[in-house]
């Protein structure tokens, strides 16, 4: 008593009573005791056996003074419906588990969805798969995915190419004054292209067992618009539980104790047989027995300066990791600017969020302008993202605000969409979607290229107008106009179909004023790159005309790095590219298509375009509407521009 009483004396009361309670409630001791009945004991249900480590979801009880708690690991709650089936739910809709194994290499889980079960004859699907981030489908080699179009219309002004209406989705809930479609997702026609936006009402993909779909292209069979993409769906599709333990855990496990999480997937105890909570996440150990636990709680109390030393070191490595908010000089104004425009902008997220979903930055994508680039994933739906985190910030973060306020404004096919960022102290960071392909610099300008990651002329072409048309968007279609002043090959992703998105908004400059003139203090861009104007204003005044000379310079290293015949040596060399092509145009189309007339009219339109988009004058260089026009226009038009610098 004389000890608590000086102990009181030397701390405030509250971080008194925090330390004692921490003393006699965060350490599980034998004594503790928990309700057996919430660990699984391996059933049946729908034909499956249930076991640990899933666990009933309407099972769950108190452990260790936490509610709500299970005896399995997160996200493996299972409902089991009336004994018929075994229900997982994921992103808030229900799929039912046709089969689980759990053998050395791994626990798979093959589920089917729900609603596919509820109307198995013509199955609608009407949303995609969210997947938690300890969920992850196979690759390629395992599954298929089925594209649905839901509600298209095409009404009598559009004279372009559509799909055969004998194509669309025959069955009965299906039909409508809207067609729907239903495509396997590497012949989706117009896959490359914008072409089904704003088109269809709703655009899904599910997917399914590669051995589900038979021999050949099911879409060959004339059963498949009549409801033969069932059969693929009914099979079903495997998930492979991907989930990092916490060393409690795998600790606990090893003395065959279960593991017992609260509802927010916290491990908080190690449950062992015959009710028992074990002593240091043991289930081996000697009980300590109720008389001994008095003696134990005795021990925590003396132990007070000890645990006060250790919450102190605990605060100041909090601090020094950005886990407690602390304030940069430029956060106010960064704070004062999202709460004007708070409307405009994507979900804001903790530091804390960040660590959960890319487990502690433990994978590296790579490093961009700003800071070094990390994969993860959504907590809410499992979606892949990919987390940029933002380093070395500048003066007032003009950086992490002109990339917050700009691509919040745009939405298109060809531009990287944020689905949030964090600001906290000096922790900033932005998410965007993740793009498996990486960059284009990947597959376009890297020196050791081989033939697996070597682009055709096609794809290149296809390339090159996805990201004249982002453009576009930026300088005409969206809001705000915005120039993005760092247009080159690292800052254009590609997604799973090599569709590019433009990416890294950090230097971009947003514009009110018709004209899109631009007052910038300082050069900005990559040297190589950047248009004259840029850096020195006796070539005329910084606009979205700058971003078209970044443009035709990719565009025309895209065709130089394309052709590996260049010698480095020679005067066409990328020092001298630019004026070596435009004396040799002809002869390089034709050599570089390996004569063939349709690639040779693609290699001419990107040659032409790009001579034309590096004109030395700005208001000698075209609107990237008119590259557009230009690239998906006939090559009989395109004339040479009647000079061209060399590269500044």
């Amino acid at each position: 008593m004389a000890l608590l009483l000086h102990i009181h004396h030397r701390l405030p009361l509250p971080l008194l009573v925090v330390v004692l309670v921490a003393a006699s409630r965060g350490v599980p001791c034998s004594g503790d005791s928990y309700n057996s009945s919430m660990c699984l004991k391996p059933q049946l249900c729908g034909g499956v056996s249930i076991s640990y480590p899933f666990y009933l979801s309407d099972d769950t009880g108190v452990l260790l003074g936490n509610n709500s708690s299970y005896c399995g690991y997160p996200g493996l709650g299972i409902k089991c419906d009336g004994g018929n089936q075994a229900i997982l739910e994921l992103g808030g809709e229900k799929y039912v588990i046709s089969s689980i194994n759990n053998t050395g290499g791994g626990l798979t889980v093959t589920v089917v969805d729900k609603e596919v079960l509820d109307d198995q004859a013509c199955p609608k699907i009407d949303h995609n798969v969210a997947l938690p981030p300890w969920f992850t489908i196979p690759n390629t080699s395992v599954v298929d995915y089925i594209d649905f179009f839901l509600d298209c219309y095409f009404g009598p002004e559009f004279t372009g190419q559509r799909p055969d209406d004998n194509s669309s989705i025959t069955c009965s809930n299906f039909i409508g004054p809207k067609l729907s479609f239903v495509f396997l997702s590497e012949h989706v026609p117009f896959r490359d292209t914008n072409w089904w936006q704003g088109r269809c009402q709703g655009v899904f993909q599910a997917p399914v067992l590669k051995g589900s779909l038979g021999q050949g292209d099911p879409q060959n069979d004339p059963g498949w618009t009549k409801g033969g993409f069932g059969k693929a769906l009914l099979a079903g599709f495997p998930l492979a539980w991907d989930y990092q333990k916490p060393q409690a855990c795998v600790q606990c496990e090893g003395t065959n104790g279960q593991c017992g999480h609260n509802q927010t997937g916290e491990f908080v105890a190690c449950l062992c047989s015959g009710g028992r909570v074990g002593n240091h996440n043991n289930c081996t150990g000697d009980s300590f027995g109720h008389g001994k636990r008095t003696k134990f709680y005795i021990i925590a109390i003396t132990s007070c300066p000890l645990l006060l030393c250790l919450v102190i070191l605990a605060f100041f490595l909090a601090c020094k990791c950005g886990l407690l908010p602390t304030k940069s000089k430029d956060e106010p104004r960064i704070e004062s600017f999202l709460q004007k425009n708070g409307n405009l902008y994507p979900k804001r997220y903790t530091y804390a969020d960040l660590k959960r979903m890319t487990r502690s930055f433990s994978m590296k994508l790579g490093q961009g302008g700003f800071g070094d680039v990390y994969r993860g994933n959504l907590s809410n739906n499992g979606c892949q993202i990919a987390v940029k985190m933002l380093k070395g910030t500048k003066g007032d973060g003009e950086e992490f605000i002109n990339e917050v306020a700009s691509i919040s404004r745009t939405s298109h096919v060809n531009i990287v969409t944020l689905l949030g960022y964090c600001l906290q102290g000096s922790k900033r960071a932005l998410i965007y979607e993740y793009m498996p392909n990486g960059s284009l610099e990947r597959y376009a300008f890297n020196s050791n290229m081989n033939s697996e990651n070597m682009l055709s002329w096609e794809k290149l072409f296809d390339i090159a107008i996805g990201i004249a048309r982002g453009l576009e968007y930026l300088h005409r279609g969206c809001s705000t106009r915005i120039v993005h002043f760092d247009i080159k090959p690292h800052n254009v992703l590609l997604d799973q179909d090599f569709c590019p998105k433009i990416s890294d908004f950090g230097l971009a400059k947003l514009c009110m004023n018709k004209e899109s003139a631009i007052s910038i203090t300082g050069a900005r861009g990559t040297i190589g790159y950047i248009a004259p104007e840029v850096y020195s204003k006796l070539f005329g005044t910084a606009s979205s005309k700058s971003d078209v000379y970044s443009y035709g310079m990719m565009v025309l290293e895209m065709v130089g790095a394309r052709d590996k015949n260049i010698n480095a040596d020679t005067e066409s060399s990328s020092q001298y590219f630019p004026q070596w092509i435009y004396e040799h145009v002809d002869e390089y189309c034709i050599s570089a298509s390996e004569i063939n007339g349709e690639t040779t009219e693609l290699v001419r339109k990107m040659i032409v375009v790009g001579l034309w988009c590096i004109q030395v004058i700005p208001t000698d260089r075209p609107t990237m509407t008119r590259v557009v026009e230009m690239l998906e226009g006939s090559t009989s038009n395109l004339e040479l521009p009647p000079k061209v610098l060399l590269s500044l």
